[in-house]
């Protein structure tokens, strides 16, 4: 599985589309869509990109065989954001999200203070 970072908004604008696959900015904007390997690289994304996005965030789990556009590890460039190893490789899609790859969704789970990101649920 793979993770990928989405505004309630954006998820609710593709599920009123159901014809429709999922392509969000970064599609167009970096020419791939943008994913993490693991629940820790995905919170560390989070916390150094996303904590003034609109709330709640979700997170796609989606599963690598059922994928039909080009998925490759990358590394991050020019560094990967604070809380995440230098070797680590970042999974970027090269097309846009398949309806049926994604497995689960699970929202990111903030602090007391709603700062800093501490972890994942299942989204209801």
């Amino acid at each position: 599985m793979i993770y990928h970072v989405v505004t309630s908004a954006e998820w609710a604008g593709w599920n009123a589309r159901p014809d429709a696959p999922y392509a969000p900015a970064s599609l167009a904007e970096d020419g791939f869509v943008h994913c993490s390997p693991d629940e820790k690289t995905t919170l560390a994304v989070v916390n150094a990109y996303l904590r003034t996005a609109p709330r709640p965030l979700l997170v796609l789990l989606l599963a690598e065989d059922r994928l039909t556009s080009r998925l490759a590890f990358e590394a991050a460039a020019p560094t990967p954001p604070p809380g995440v190893d230098e070797g680590v490789l970042f999974p970027h899609l090269f097309g846009p999200v398949d309806r049926g790859a994604v497995d689960r969704i699970l929202e990111v789970v903030w602090d007391e203070d709603g700062s800093r990101a501490t972890g994942l649920k299942e989204w209801s």
